[in-house]
């Protein structure tokens, strides 16, 4: 059956590509919207960008336009200022949604109570709102899948720190000791499973104007990956949505529990595996360890009119 998708998310160029692939293998049920790779005015009007590109009738509902207690700092250093590379797109004339994404994702985990995927690909500021006004809302969610954190402490904002988790700690700890159960794809599964630069060129390639899409949006964050020697595109939202799309192709995982550092100086924002059970909690996300790379990779080029 094809699954049935809400997607809480800060396009951002890897969310982009998540999307894409969403629309391609999946039904979207809406996007609610975060502020986090860039702020809440750039991150709204990308996912309304998206739905010109699909031609797609997708509910967009902007959320929280700051994490919920500190100040953090985007990644427009990345992504671009405005999160889709600089390109200097036209703006969609589509209108974003008035219900708070917090609110929407209330009223559609009851419109459609167990039957909903919930895919987080942002900081957890939207979820962890939602969370504090209906606790309740984990029995009516079968699955969430997380983009976050570094499961041994390998960060990418910070020595220990992956950006998601990071850029909103307290939204991620109320996530976390919230939900009996979640599948976890961290920073360190991303860099493992890196999508490698050729091949990603030939997918931007295609005659389709998916691809020709993507590959202006992501010229830069392209060139970010190279100039600092990575394996490859690291594409860190798109491989959460792969595991979305197809549990199938997850290959290891790791049942844990997973707690939130929220007052460490050097460690603020990292997210603390239980490795070895010492703190005798339940585990309450599986983490996943490994992924069949071609199964992911035929997701991503499915997504760009491609093929592998």
């Amino acid at each position: 059956m094809t699954p049935l998708l809400l997607i809480d998310t800060d396009p951002g160029v890897d969310d982009a590509l998540a999307i894409l692939m969403a629309h391609r293998h999946a039904r979207i049920a809406g996007l609610g919207i975060a502020a986090g790779n860039v702020g809440l005015g750039h991150t709204v009007a990308n996912a309304l960008k998206l739905c010109d590109l699909l031609g797609a009738e997708i509910p967009v509902f902007p959320g929280c336009p700051l994490p919920l207690v500190h100040t953090a700092t985007d990644a427009a250093h990345v992504h671009g200022a405005d999160g889709f590379g600089d390109t200097g797109y036209l703006p969609s004339c589509r209108a974003a949604a008035s219900e708070h994404a917090a609110l929407a994702i209330l009223r559609l985990s009851r419109e459609h109570a167990g039957a909903l995927t919930l895919v987080a690909l942002a900081p957890l500021t939207n979820l962890a709102l939602a969370l504090r006004l209906d606790p309740t809302l984990p029995q009516r969610v079968p699955r969430l899948v997380v983009m976050g954190g570094a499961a041994s402490g390998r960060g990418n904002t910070s020595v220990a720190a992956e950006f998601n988790v990071g850029f909103d700690p307290e939204a991620a700890a109320i996530v976390f000791s919230s939900w009996p159960r979640f599948e976890l794809v961290d920073w360190e599964l991303t860099m493992r499973h890196a999508l490698d630069f050729e091949r990603c060129e030939a997918w931007l390639a295609a005659d389709d104007p998916r691809a020709r899409f993507y590959a202006a949006i992501s010229r830069k964050v392209r060139g970010f990956n190279r100039e600092r020697g990575r394996p490859g595109v690291l594409a860190a939202d798109a491989l959460a949505m792969a595991v979305a799309l197809d549990p199938g192709l997850v290959t290891a995982a790791a049942e844990r529990h997973v707690a939130v550092e929220l007052g460490g100086a050097l460690t603020r924002g990292a997210t603390v595996v239980d490795w070895d059970r010492r703190g005798g909690r339940t585990a309450n996300a599986r983490i996943v360890m490994a992924v069949d790379q071609a199964r992911f990779e035929a997701l991503v080029a499915g997504a760009l009119g491609a093929t592998v």
